[in-house]
């Protein structure tokens, strides 16, 4: 991992691009130190997701923790796999058609981006622990669903998470959703004009954690209020302290 660039924030974070080979990433760092790390997963590129991952970092800091995100596969300035494309413009269709979105799309959407995702969020967990300000245990928060629960399940240094809930989920990720044994808080759109309500009830009723708490709040998919920023702090604290 080398760092490419680096500026402190009006609020005293310390703001950190990263290249994790050709993966770009951010790190940000409270003053106080050593600090425990949250992962900040998110669905699309760095430039256009970053006001969001920023606030949400900042919020994190505010509290003394340190928050890192790295870009997705297949998004931002990374290269675009036709699969993919393929798999999402076939989705998009099935929602404007009004109908049931078939597993088979959930499946070629979901699936390859976890198989990849994954193993990268584990690679930046091993360059982000060993350097100064950064102590574990570790925590996940935000989505894409099915790489939250990938990670959950496989990653021992993933003491929480923290996972918005959407409804794409591929039914082998359901059932690796039974193994997760971490702490959860979930948050639900009640409106949510992109997931269908039913299948996020059902996930949620299959994760295998004996402590899980659902958050289901009224709104689209945008509208998550401000206050479970608090609540998601509160949580963390609870777990990584």
């Amino acid at each position: 991992m080398r760092f490419t660039s680096e500026q402190r924030l009006d609020d005293g974070v310390l703001e950190r691009g990263f290249a994790l080979g050709d993966i770009p990433g951010i790190l940000w760092t409270p003053a106080a130190a050593p600090a425990p790390l949250i992962l900040l997963g998110h669905p699309g590129g760095l430039r256009g997701m970053y006001p969001r991952l920023a606030a949400r970092a900042r919020h994190a800091a505010a509290e003394g923790f340190a928050a890192a995100t790295i870009e997705l596969p297949g998004a931002g300035d990374r290269p675009r796999s036709a699969d993919a494309e393929q798999a999402r413009a076939d989705l998009r269709r099935a929602l404007e058609a009004g109908g049931r979105v078939d597993d088979g799309i959930v499946d070629r959407l979901v699936l390859p981006l976890v198989e990849q995702a994954v193993p990268e969020w584990r690679a930046a967990l091993d360059a982000l622990l060993p350097l100064p300000g950064i102590g574990g245990p570790v925590g996940y928060a935000g989505g894409v669903m099915g790489i939250g629960i990938r990670l959950a399940v496989v990653e021992p240094r993933i003491a929480a998470a923290l996972l918005f809930a959407g409804s794409f989920v591929p039914r082998a990720l359901v059932e690796e959703a039974r193994r997760i044994t971490v702490p959860l808080l979930v948050l639900l759109q009640w409106d949510d004009e992109g997931n269908d309500r039913q299948q996020a009830l059902d996930l949620f009723d299959a994760f295998g954690s004996t402590e899980k708490t659902l958050h289901a709040n009224t709104g689209g998919h945008t509208g998550v209020p401000h206050f479970e920023g608090d609540d998601g702090n509160r949580f963390f604290t609870r777990h990584l302290r």
